[in-house]
């Protein structure tokens, strides 16, 4: 699993240019809040264990044709509670540009990114590219940057030359690595960067249910990467472990956590998102050594701890609420 619609560092409310900023306190989230990120950390903790089936189908399974087996199936799961009342309704009313939006959302993200995860993880142990991914915090917290005008804090900054400076230490222990493995990562990173960004500007207005979100997104999505699949690789003959892998993968860890994980994003700050994605960067360390024996060094260990402490530091600096009125609509 890719780290998932990892939110841009920007605040989710109106802002003027008068506002007064402060630093939110830990003790006064709401219970809603509390809710949320208990449901971020049980998705995570669900992700996280997919790196550990994804190499273990990877054996038996080529790699585009598993991704878009495992997401065609899990848009098929959703298909029937699309098609239910209210949301039947919602999706009649989609309009041609929202379409459109989530349209390039399930391409960037389930074409792109899913796939390269799944083709890097042929390359690279799953250690390695969890690290590449986890550096997206930062690459979003950039994107913000130079697209929506941010400014850096001097905490965001001492973040990344940590995070940078995590990557080094581990990357300088390990030797030998795959070059294309490693090109794959490099691309993985900027397309979950690009879709962090395109999730977070679908999502952050609620103005469309995570359901439908995830469901139109994922269908365009999965059955172009399985298409890619069907023409570029050889069809694999399934053993029942490769069933039971695609359709838990399908069925649990992807409709359902995807479901859950946008429905997050409507009450969690972007910081607060971030900081709990960061965390699989640990849980994918201890899942790969214990299932598929994935051992590391002190060094290795040390370099994915300050990494992890990197990118925690960038989110929690740009982790603000802004004090303002509100802008009177148009009526």
């Amino acid at each position: 699993m890719s780290y998932p619609q990892q939110d841009c560092s920007y605040p989710q409310r109106e802002t003027t240019p008068n506002a007064r900023i402060r630093f939110m306190p830990w003790d006064k989230l709401s219970l809603g809040n509390t809710l949320s990120i208990l449901q971020a950390v049980l998705v995570t903790t669900l992700w996280s264990s997919s790196w550990v089936l994804i190499k273990m189908g990877l054996g038996t399974l080529p790699a585009f044709t598993f991704a878009g087996l495992r997401y065609t199936l899990a848009f098929l799961i959703l298909l029937p509670l699309m098609m239910r009342g209210d949301r039947r309704r919602e999706l009649r009313k989609l309009s041609i540009p929202q379409f459109g939006l989530l349209a390039l959302l399930g391409i960037v993200y389930y074409t792109l990114t899913q796939g390269a995860l799944f083709l890097g993880l042929d390359y690279l142990p799953a250690n390695t590219l969890s690290l590449v991914l986890s550096l997206s915090g930062i690459t979003i917290a950039f994107s913000g940057r130079l697209l929506l005008g941010e400014h850096f804090s001097w905490l965001q900054w001492i973040g990344v030359f940590v995070s940078l400076a995590g990557a080094l230490l581990y990357f300088g222990t390990i030797g030998a690595f795959s070059a294309p493995g490693l090109f794959v990562a490099l691309f993985a990173l900027l397309a979950n960067t690009a879709s962090a960004i395109l999730g977070r500007f679908v999502n952050k207005d609620a103005e469309l249910s995570a359901l439908l979100v995830t469901t139109v997104s994922m269908g365009i999505g999965a059955i172009c990467l399985l298409l890619i699949g069907l023409v570029t690789e050889t069809f694999p003959a399934f053993q029942p472990r490769d069933v039971l892998i695609i359709f838990w993968l399908a069925g649990v860890n992807t409709a359902f956590t995807f479901t859950l994980w946008n429905h997050t994003l409507r009450t969690l700050t972007a910081a607060e998102s971030g900081v709990i994605n960061n965390t699989m960067l640990i849980q994918i360390a201890v899942l790969a050594w214990i299932f598929l024996g994935e051992k590391l060094d002190g060094a290795q260990i040390a370099g994915l701890a300050v990494a992890a402490a990197g990118t925690v530091l960038v989110h929690t600096a740009s982790r603000r609420v802004v004090e303002a009125q509100a802008v009177p609509e148009e009526s």
